[in-house]
């Protein structure tokens, strides 16, 4: 199981970005894959999540509506659309991925696989 992310990178507050899991060794089919964030002097924490299964998704009340979580399982990969950006979104975002369902979906202990992590920064 590997997952790999992209699409991070510098922002000015406003703007978007579109994040990027790339899972090989695997299909997505059976999994739920969450986004998580790290900032700085900060404990890693959960953003979204979706469950390629039956297409279920899970999103931190603090987003209120500006990311989006998708798949698109012919690239095998998951996708977090983010608008609206703000400084307080500047971190590390890991992909992460666990098969079957998923209790917790805020929580990192219940997804065993992570990627490396791709740095957003915003800027004000």
């Amino acid at each position: 199981v590997q997952l790999v992310e992209s699409g991070g990178g510098s922002v000015q507050a406003g703007g978007s970005l579109r994040l990027s899991c790339a899972a090989s060794g695997f299909t997505l089919d059976d999994y739920v894959i969450g986004w998580f964030r790290q900032a700085p002097g900060k404990e890693r924490e959960g953003v979204s999540c979706i469950s390629n299964s039956d297409g279920s998704t899970w999103y931190a009340r603090s987003l209120k509506g500006r990311f989006t979580i998708f798949s698109d399982n012919a690239k095998n990969t998951v996708y977090l659309q983010m608008n609206s950006l703000k400084p307080e979104d500047t971190a590390v975002y890991y992909c992460a991925a666990h098969w079957g369902l998923v209790a917790s979906p805020e929580s990192e202990s219940e997804f065993g696989s992570w990627g490396q992590g791709t740095q957003v920064t915003v800027s004000s």
